[in-house]
C-alpha cells in the first residue's frame, strides 16, 4: 500500500508543495471503509454517551416534602383510599420511574478508536476533502487571513481544522468562523471528522498527528 500524497496550498490558495502521508491512515479503501461502517457508528455513539453528564434526576413521592398525613380516613367517605397527597397520581406527587443519576460511558477498546479515526480520515480523503494548508500566521492573528486560507479548499462548508499545540495565533484567527471547528492534533477524534464536509490540517498540525500516530511505541 502505496502512501498518500497531499498538496500543501499556501495562504492564498496556491500550491505549496506537497507531503507523504501514511497509507494506513489516510489510504485505506472505500470498500474496507465501507465495511467497518459499524465499528465508526459504535465509536461515535461511545463518544456522544461519555460526553453525558447523567446528572438528571426526578423525586419520587418519598422525596416529595409534604404529605406526611393521611388525606382522609380510610372508609366511608365513599372516595377511593388515599394514603399520601404526594403519591404519583396526585398533583404535584412523587415521578414514577423518572430518570435516576447514572454514568452513561460505554466501554471502547483503544485500538477499535484508533480503527475508526483511520476510517474516516481515509474516507474523508478518498473523497478529496482533507486538505494540507500552511496558514502563514505567525505574530499577528488575522481571521481575514484564515478564511482567505480556508476558502479555497473547503468552499465554505463545515470544517474541522487540526492545528499544532504551537499554532495559537492561527486558533485566534480561525475560532471566530462559523464554518470552521478547531481542534489540536492529539485530540483529533472519529466524531470530529465524521461531522465535518472537510478536514484541514495546518502544515504544522499534520506533522504533529502523523508523528504521533507513527513513532515507534516503547516496549
Amino acid at each position: 500500500m502505496a502512501n498518500v500524497t497531499f498538496n500543501v496550498t499556501d495562504a492564498k490558495g496556491k500550491s505549496a508543495g506537497s507531503v507523504e502521508a501514511p497509507a494506513d491512515i489516510f489510504g485505506i479503501s472505500n470498500e474496507e471503509v465501507e465495511a467497518h461502517v459499524p465499528q465508526i457508528h459504535q465509536v461515535v455513539v461511545a463518544q456522544l454517551a461519555a460526553a453525558r453528564q447523567g446528572t438528571h434526576a426526578v423525586k419520587n413521592r418519598g422525596a416529595v416534602s409534604g404529605g406526611g398525613k393521611k388525606p382522609w380516613k380510610q372508609k366511608g367517605t365513599g372516595r377511593a383510599r388515599q394514603g399520601s397527597i404526594r403519591a404519583p397520581q396526585w398533583v404535584h406527587g412523587g415521578v414514577v420511574h423518572g430518570p435516576v443519576p447514572r454514568d452513561y460511558s460505554q466501554r471502547t477498546p483503544k485500538k477499535m478508536i484508533a480503527g475508526a479515526l483511520r476510517y474516516v480520515l481515509s474516507n474523508r480523503a478518498n473523497a478529496g476533502h482533507v486538505a494540507v494548508v500552511d496558514f502563514g500566521i505567525k505574530d499577528t492573528p488575522s481571521t481575514k487571513a484564515a478564511l482567505a486560507a480556508l476558502t479555497p479548499v473547503s468552499n465554505n462548508q463545515f470544517t474541522t481544522v487540526v492545528l499544532s499545540r504551537d499554532e495559537v495565533n492561527v486558533w485566534l484567527s480561525a475560532r471566530n468562523i462559523p464554518t470552521v471547528h478547531l481542534i489540536f492534533a492529539d485530540q483529533l477524534n472519529t466524531y470530529d471528522v465524521v461531522t465535518a464536509q472537510y478536514v484541514v490540517f495546518s502544515k504544522e498540525g499534520f506533522n504533529a498527528f502523523v508523528a504521533a500516530k507513527t513513532e515507534p511505541k516503547e516496549a
